[in-house]
């Protein structure tokens, strides 16, 4: 009468090793089947991880960063197009851009004039450089003010050179009456007005870093 059969270790270990790959796939959650081979070659990984200090660029990822500064809303699978890439590594490498602030943000620019705001200024403040607290307080407050688009420190005569938008002229002498003047540490302002934007807004340029991306990309040399 046969009985049953135990399985052996070699029974046991072949189903073991057939059991792992579907629990690797399924707890790493990459893609399988007609996707990856969808993938392929046309979707190389990102030069390495932000996770290991790793802040190298490809062309890839420069054409992204060129491609965002002027078209911001494009969708995730028209940029994949765009430079080259399939949906799912355009996607990782925006997130790792993002995450190695690359990227600091997306927002929407819009026409001062026709919102109201006709007089950008631009206004020279003078302080006390020689008292680190009281500069950093006049920095603290500049910050929180709304009229102030933008703000720098300056090299030579002065201590911050500012941005100021304001509906007119004498909005803007009310604010500088009401507001600046008053701020604290304030020795001096010198402003001049903007008689009209020849360019503002621009994207940066990027092409400085295309040498630096084709070195990283470049094979390592083969040792004899």
């Amino acid at each position: 009468m046969p009985q049953d059969r135990l399985p052996g270790k070699t029974e046991m270990s072949k189903r073991a090793s057939t059991a792992r790959p579907a629990l690797s796939r399924s707890a790493s959650a990459e893609p399988s089947g007609s996707e990856a081979l969808s993938r392929g070659a046309d979707s190389p990984q990102p030069p390495g991880d932000p996770a290991h200090g790793d802040t190298t660029l490809d062309r890839y990822d420069i054409s992204i960063l060129q491609t965002l500064q002027s078209q911001a809303r494009i969708s995730n699978i028209d940029l994949a197009n765009h430079i080259g890439l399939s949906a799912a590594p355009t996607w990782r490498r925006v997130r790792r851009l993002e995450q190695l602030g690359y990227i600091v943000g997306y927002r929407a620019e819009l026409n001062r004039r026709l919102i109201g705001l006709g007089v950008l200024a631009f206004v020279r403040v003078d302080a006390d450089r020689h008292n680190a607290q009281a500069t950093a307080e006049l920095e603290r407050t500049l910050r929180q003010l709304p009229e102030v688009i933008a703000c720098h420190y300056i090299s030579g005569a002065g201590t911050f050179e500012l941005q100021v938008v304001a509906t007119d002229l004498d909005a803007y002498s009310r604010w500088t009456m009401s507001t600046l003047f008053k701020l604290p540490h304030v020795k001096d302002v010198h402003t001049s007005f903007s008689l009209g934007e020849v360019k503002a807004g621009a994207a940066l340029p990027l092409t400085h870093l295309l040498p630096l991306a084709s070195q990283a990309k470049a094979p390592p040399a083969r040792r004899a």
